[in-house]
């Protein structure tokens, strides 16, 4: 559902979602609406998403409408930026969620588990990680997708809304981040402190070192260049988007900027390895996104705490 008339929202605060047809982006939405947020569910799948937003108003959350949104589709979100200036005029919060897992599942991978219906049953954290990353396949194509999508696709979009938070009293953008992002699993110093250094970096340099990683993933030279091993296009795009949003803190001070890694939920990225709901991971980022007004920016909390970069 993309009209109707929502003039009412210019007294809300009003929240948009990427991702937020199911998982942790629907929850985000739910949890948002019910703190009194009016909520732009987006999501790439419109029957998908319309079908989400009925769910919540099933749920008698009523400030909720539906917005397509491709995060890797420039036009897409063009028309979403478009739909907010002409129906609203202004956006409070931009909650960058929509993500990919950055490998392939293949199923024939042999790595036993103990209960075929429920593979995780029974394992830790450390155990799941295994399991899947034995039963994924890095490929040069899903590395390409996890960058366009989990580090480009926030930025494009934030950019694109920036002048609608800026017209907020209380602008504030979450970044749906992860702890593998961390750059304790970076092996190069080098890298490491490029990414750390805030003071010097920018949105250009990201550039030119996700570029660099991309070389070195073709050439398979990741672990001799010092980038992080397993799942590393995730690591790599989640570790840029925690630099993105240093970067962005820096330089518009005027918004609150914010990264947020919502644990270990289970989710269909996940193939449901988890040791948290999607309820319970949501209300990490619910948690950042409505900070009390003139609180911290360019930081990163780990399940609703916050916490190192590094």
């Amino acid at each position: 559902m993309e009209g109707g008339v929502i003039s009412d929202w210019r007294s809300k605060r009003v929240a948009a979602v990427t991702g937020g047809n199911k998982g942790i982006g629907l929850e985000v939405c739910r949890q948002l609406a019910g703190n009194g947020v009016a909520v732009i569910l987006t999501a790439r799948d419109e029957a998908r998403g319309a079908a989400a937003v009925e769910k919540l108003r099933g749920a008698g959350l009523s400030d909720v409408i539906f917005h397509q949104l491709e995060v890797t589709d420039a036009r897409s979100i063009s028309r979403l930026a478009d739909f907010l200036k002409a129906r609203v005029g202004k956006l409070d919060i931009l909650v960058n969620n929509a993500a990919v897992g950055g490998a392939e599942y293949v199923p024939d991978l042999v790595y036993p588990s103990a209960n075929v219906e429920d593979p995780f049953a029974g394992m830790d954290e450390g155990q799941m990680s295994e399991w899947m990353r034995r039963n994924t396949r890095e490929t040069y194509n899903s590395a390409k997708e996890t960058l366009q999508t989990n580090y480009y696709g926030t930025k494009n979009v934030t950019e694109a809304l920036l002048p609608l938070l800026q017209s907020s009293t209380d602008g504030r953008i979450v970044n749906v981040s992860s702890v593998i992002g961390q750059l304790r699993y970076f092996v190069s110093e080098e890298l490491k402190q490029e990414l750390k250094d805030v003071g010097k970096l920018s949105e250009e340099r990201l550039d030119e070192l996700l570029g660099a990683f991309m070389e070195d993933f073709t050439a398979g030279a990741v672990e001799a260049r010092g980038w992080p091993v397993g799942f590393s296009a995730y690591k790599v795009a989640k570790a840029a988007v925690n630099a993105y949003t240093r970067v962005l803190a820096r330089r518009h001070p005027e918004l609150r900027v914010n990264c947020a890694h919502p644990g270990f939920v289970k989710t269909d990225m996940n193939r449901l390895a988890g040791l948290l709901t999607p309820e319970q991971g949501a209300r990490n980022v619910v948690t950042v996104a409505l900070l009390p007004a003139g609180g911290p920016t360019g930081k990163y909390f780990a399940s609703g705490q916050e916490a190192p970069f590094v």
